[in-house]
């Protein structure tokens, strides 16, 4: 399997290649956000690992132009900043996963791994699922046509669950996707997110889209 690595750290981009590569994976490596973009766009890879800041062309921007030019092979975002808002941008102008600087070369490829065996995370402006709408990029949610009074951090995780939609979330992933912070089984901050958003989008409605899995965590889908 082929993988992009646009890094513009000499150290880090050659230690990135180098572990791929005795990983098993072939590795092209550019320094800067043109270079990458010209990459995936003339060339097939099965996932981009993508540094955000970037000389130039920063790794937002990279991204960005990815997308709306219809390449959806997957990204994972490199990133030394670690604020939550970062993560959500990420995930919502199309990243696949976001891992924090510094890291272990074994949680990468880890990840690596994880999204390669789950394909792309649906990338699209607009998410429909049963009578529910989200415009990703008006950030507005409604059902039957009314719209739904969501907090910011509501419709992010709305968004997260619409956006991998029957799949099974676990609140570890929830955690680390929406929240600045590590999952602690004694905390029940997921669930009681996940609850008040559930007052908004399923309590005054017949048909039901969040599910619980019990032990597990939660998943949206039409089951009807």
């Amino acid at each position: 399997m082929k993988i992009l690595v646009v890094e513009d750290e000499p150290k880090t981009g050659a230690y990135l290649r180098k572990g791929l590569s005795e990983a098993g994976f072939v590795t092209d490596l550019v320094d800067n956000g043109e270079d990458g973009c010209h990459c995936a766009c003339t060339a097939e890879y099965d996932l981009i690992v993508l540094d955000v800041m970037l000389p130039g062309r920063d790794g937002w921007s990279t991204l960005t132009g990815l997308r709306q030019g219809g390449n959806r092979t997957p990204v994972i975002m490199l990133t030394a900043r670690d604020a939550v808002r970062d993560r959500v941008r990420g995930l919502e102008i199309g990243a696949d996963d976001y891992l924090v600087k510094p890291f272990a070369f074994s949680e990468l490829l880890a990840r690596i791994r994880s999204v390669l065996r789950r394909g792309p995370v649906r990338q699209v402006d607009a998410i429909r699922i049963a009578d529910l709408e989200i415009d990703c990029v008006r950030l507005k949610a409604s059902r039957q046509g009314k719209r739904l009074d969501l907090t910011p951090r509501e419709f992010s995780l709305l968004s997260l669950f619409a956006r991998r939609a029957g799949e099974v979330l676990s609140r570890t992933l929830i955690a680390e996707q929406i929240w600045d912070m590590n999952f602690d089984s004694d905390s029940n901050v997921v669930d009681v997110h996940v609850r008040r958003l559930r007052a908004k989008v399923d309590e005054p409605y017949d048909v039901k889209l969040i599910h619980t899995t019990r032990g597990v965590g939660y998943v949206l889908e039409d089951r009807q």
